[in-house]
């Protein structure tokens, strides 16, 4: 029975966070990412928006395994 709620909790946090980080992060990842071949410094930037983007990815993957939140 828990496992049906974790998975409901990963759904509702699918569907109204993951969704708005993975766009904000996206749009910051295409700008940076080209200047990340001029300037080294901004490749754990692009490196920490790329894992905002895959976000979405991650809570769906947690929804199917009903993992806690912990």
């Amino acid at each position: 029975m828990a496992n049906i709620i974790y998975s409901l909790i990963w759904l509702l946090i699918l569907i109204f966070i993951s969704f708005w980080v993975a766009g904000f992060c996206f749009y910051f990842y295409v700008l940076l990412y080209t200047l990340a071949v001029c300037i080294t410094a901004l490749n754990g930037i692009c490196e920490t928006l790329l894992a905002g983007i895959q976000f979405p990815h991650y809570c769906a993957e947690q929804m199917m395994n009903g993992t806690p939140l912990c």
